[in-house]
């Protein structure tokens, strides 16, 4: 799976202002910028990120992933130190 279905993915299932993948193979870096995600806990923020990815990681398309949340007041500050490539 490339990166930008990912990101596709993502976009069209949770209410995100902006969504950056990362892949090295299977294992995957994900920042989501969502001011609705920034109201949930931490353990909810993964569960809603996780929920559209869950085949792809059952199937093993998606080995390891490693996700960032931010509102997007906190995106602006922190955007400098996890510049999306």
């Amino acid at each position: 799976m490339d990166v930008a279905e990912i990101e596709t993915l993502l976009k069209d299932s949770l209410n995100l202002a902006e969504v950056h993948v990362k892949s090295e193979g299977s294992h995957y870096t994900i920042i989501a910028v969502s001011d609705e995600l920034a109201e949930l806990n931490r353990v909810k923020r993964q569960q809603a990120i996780y929920a559209p990815l869950s085949d792809k990681i059952a199937d093993g398309t998606m080995h390891a992933i490693s996700i960032k949340t931010f509102s997007e007041a906190d995106w602006q500050r922190e955007r400098q130190f996890n510049i999306p490539q």
